[in-house]
């Protein structure tokens, strides 16, 4: 694979290109990524695969006409050509007074912040197997797992770099390993299904697989012999495996693009209480082996920790250059990109902040209640804020879990559950974003 310097002069050497092919403006993104992952089941390997791929992803800009083309065939004579395709399909674009690439002035300048993702190495096969055959014999060996839909191992490297017209070009390396295991407890259909698995920047983060599979086959136990809970209106908790799912319909609902075109249920939120005083949720690219830990944004602008919620307030919008400039507003560092296409916005590592109470407090407060480990389906209105989804889980009673619960929907709208969320103590940076125990009070709980 090339190096973060590599992949930036292959960036600006396209960018170039259009230039000289009649761009006023452009940019253009280089991402190679090399990746292997192994399964196994029942103690045996069942696949094993690599693969690797790169591809440089070109924005022009005729005045205020732009374009995009993308492609994997990096010889000279095919850049020409992508960089020509690009500006005469430009030419023919409708006029977009809002695009444009980010403001020169506010471009990242000097050396981008060292956050310490990538270690630079690749996981042998055999290494990838030891630890897939560790995460499912840990978790096979949990009394009352009775199949395996087996245990996995990944490992991955990816390279990124963004050069602009205006002067920017820097590239960067990130390293990705994985461990999993899914396995089954009870028999016929009785049988119920869980799962576990681990990320990390680095190998050395890694949970232990054995670990990992313990998880897996405790889960898939725990469900066994589900009931049925009664309908109404009670407290939900959601477990920090679900949990997350919160903070992503927040963040769909504050993106730039959703505010210009009028579609979020957060509309005139910006400034206002949304959630209740005390709920702070910061977003942080900083963090040292962060999952989406960068050092730079989609379009070449800085970024740095934001709290983006603090005491309860909306402090700001998500805004890349384009959605900035249709709301009169600056970027906040939020542009992010793939291969081809405008910038979108996005965060990078975002986590709700750890409440004051254990878990076993919160359990206590709600009485009785549900407990969800598992969410179903997709039943959200991004413009209402109405919220209705599938769900499994536990029952709480007496203030404490009781016995396993399934097929059954919780329902509420966001606006009313953000105000009622209430957070534990148990805050752990497992994902790329990520959030307590979460208390809610009064939604509809409706038994299938």
């Amino acid at each position: 694979m090339l190096t973060p310097d590599q992949a930036r002069e292959r960036a600006a050497d396209i960018v170039a290109r259009a230039q000289a092919a009649g761009a006023d403006a452009a940019d253009a993104v280089f991402a190679a990524d090399a990746s292997a992952d192994l399964s196994v089941r029942l103690g045996k390997l069942e696949d094993v695969g690599r693969s690797e791929g790169a591809e440089l992803g070109l924005r022009v800009f005729v005045g205020r006409r732009s374009a995009s083309v993308s492609t994997s065939d990096l010889s000279p004579a095919a850049l020409d050509e992508a960089a020509a395709r690009a500006v005469a399909m430009a030419r023919e674009a409708p006029e977009d007074p809002y695009a444009g690439l980010a403001p020169a002035d506010r471009l990242l300048h000097g050396t981008p912040p060292q956050l310490d993702i990538d270690d630079g190495g690749e996981a042998s096969p055999d290494g990838l197997k030891e630890l897939a055959l560790a995460a499912e014999d840990a978790a096979r060996a949990v009394a009352g797992v009775t199949n395996s839909e087996g245990g996995g191992a990944s490992a991955s490297r990816h390279l990124w770099a963004l050069a602009t017209s205006t002067g920017f070009a820097q590239g960067y390396a990130a390293t990705a390993y994985g461990v999993s295991a899914s396995v089954l407890a009870g028999e016929g259909g009785a049988m119920e299904r869980d799962y576990a698995h681990h990320a990390a920047r680095k190998r050395r983060h890694l949970d232990d697989p054995e670990e990992v599979g313990r998880r897996a086959g405790e889960r898939a136990v725990a469900r066994l012999n589900p009931g049925r809970i009664a309908s109404g209106a009670m407290p939900v908790v959601f477990d920090p495996r679900v949990s997350p799912s919160l903070l992503g319909h927040l963040i769909g609902a504050i993106t730039g693009a959703a505010i210009a075109r009028k579609t979020s249920f957060l509309l005139d939120a910006l400034g206002g209480q949304v959630f209740a005083p005390g709920i702070r949720i910061e977003d942080d690219p900083h963090r040292p082996h962060g999952l989406r830990s960068r050092p730079f944004d989609g379009e070449g602008l800085p970024v740095s920790p934001i709290a983006i919620v603090a005491d309860g307030m909306l402090e700001t919008w998500l805004l890349d250059s384009a959605s900035a400039r249709q709301l009169g507003l600056a970027p906040t560092g939020h542009a992010a990109r793939g291969g081809g296409g405008a910038p979108g916005a996005a965060v990078a590592n975002l986590h709700l902040c750890a409440g004051v109470d254990p878990v076993e407090t919160l359990l206590a407060e709600v009485g009785e209640g549900v407990y969800v480990t598992e969410l179903i389906g997709q039943g959200v209105n991004g413009l209402t804020g109405d919220y209705s989804r599938g769900a499994a889980g536990f029952r709480i009673a007496g203030g404490a879990l009781a016995g396993p619960v399934a097929e059954f929907t919780i329902a509420g709208n966001l606006k009313a559950m953000f105000r009622q969320l209430t957070p534990a103590n148990d805050l752990d940076f497992r994902y790329g974003i990520n959030a307590p125990t979460l208390r809610i009070d009064g939604m509809t709980v409706a038994s299938g």
